[in-house]
């Protein structure tokens, strides 16, 4: 699919902006068909115990030090499941240095954090836990504080039995959870399903652009719209991302994760530092090509719409955000 993609991509992006023609539907609609079943490891396999164990901890604000942030305080279902801010607080309402991302779709990441620091979904979940600024929990006592509630204590024996209550069963807990929480269909999802008339003709002329003279799709591929990459924009920052850990790869300074666009019109504002506050913003500073300095993705490139054109790509985003749905919490064990 992500080949398939990369392939009309290039194709498109070969054409001058005056003369680009609409992509096949047909190619369109395989790129980003959405998959049919969510991917679970085969140590964390899915079973709705561990789903039911990892939604309680994930909302429980006695995982943190202070007992008074969760990991839905960052994560908030209400955000796209972000926060909503430019940058996030964590302990003591300290400013952190990122915005807190979504947690959409992480089923299919394999890299994990702004940066891509962490491998997987489970050891992810130690990092914020762990951290003395986010919420300031001393790992190694978890597993006893937990213990110490009777309603944790059966949680954990249905979910993992024979297994004891540890970081590890923890983490996986939580993967669990964080891996169903998938984003729900749209009005291009219907499009993508056969429905020719549910794309307006603005909304339909947006895809092209998005896949085309805009190139977006160079890095926003498939049905997530993420290549799971790293990349440097141009965005002007002081944060060298990926090059904190990486200092071998000549395109790590200043390169973030691409994040996927769906839900992308709840989860304002935008980029790894909340700078833009709005999807059009986003479309200007890309028309830019950013900052020029070496690190800087060979994909990004200084291009130029008209004011109908940059309205239609912004009329297709439109199209990938789902209706909000009820997130149910469960009650917290005693």
């Amino acid at each position: 699919m992500r080949c398939l993609l990369s392939i009309l991509v290039i194709i498109v992006a070969t054409l001058t902006p005056a003369i680009a023609q609409p992509t096949s539907d047909d190619a369109l609609r395989t790129a980003f068909a959405r998959p049919t079943a969510v991917p679970y490891p085969a140590n964390n396999r899915f079973t709705a115990e561990r789903e039911l164990l990892g939604r309680t901890l994930f909302f429980d604000p006695r995982l943190s030090g202070s007992n008074l942030l969760s990991c839905g305080s960052c994560h908030n279902p209400a955000f796209g499941w972000g926060d909503g801010q430019a940058i996030g607080r964590g302990h003591a309402m300290v400013t952190l240095t990122r915005r807190s991302p979504s947690i959409l779709n992480l089923a299919w990441s394999s890299a994990f954090f702004w940066d891509g620091r962490a491998p997987t979904l489970e050891i992810q979940a130690l990092g914020p836990l762990g951290n003395k600024i986010e919420m300031n929990m001393q790992i190694e006592a978890l597993p006893g504080k937990l213990a110490a509630i009777p309603g944790y204590r059966r949680l954990f024996e249905i979910a993992y039995p024979g297994e004891p209550l540890s970081l590890d069963t923890i983490t996986r807990a939580i993967a669990t959870f964080e891996r169903g929480l998938v984003s729900g269909l749209t009005v291009f999802d219907r499009w993508v399903a056969g429905d020719d008339g549910v794309l307006s003709p603005a909304e339909r002329r947006g895809l092209d652009i998005f896949v085309g003279p805009a190139g977006c799709a160079a890095c926003h591929t498939g049905w997530n719209f993420t290549d799971g990459q790293f990349h440097d924009t141009g965005l002007p920052t002081q944060d060298v991302g990926r090059a904190r850990f990486d200092t071998q790869d000549p395109r790590a300074p200043f390169a973030f994760k691409t994040p996927g666009l769906r839900d992308v019109g709840r989860r304002a504002p935008y980029m790894h530092n909340g700078s833009l506050p709005t999807l059009e913003s986003i479309v200007r500073f890309y028309e830019t090509g950013g900052v020029e300095r070496p690190s800087r993705s060979p994909l990004i490139r200084p291009f130029r719409l008209t004011e109908i054109e940059r309205a239609e790509l912004l009329a297709f985003l439109g199209t990938l955000t789902a209706l909000p749905r009820d997130v149910a919490v469960p009650s917290l064990p005693r």
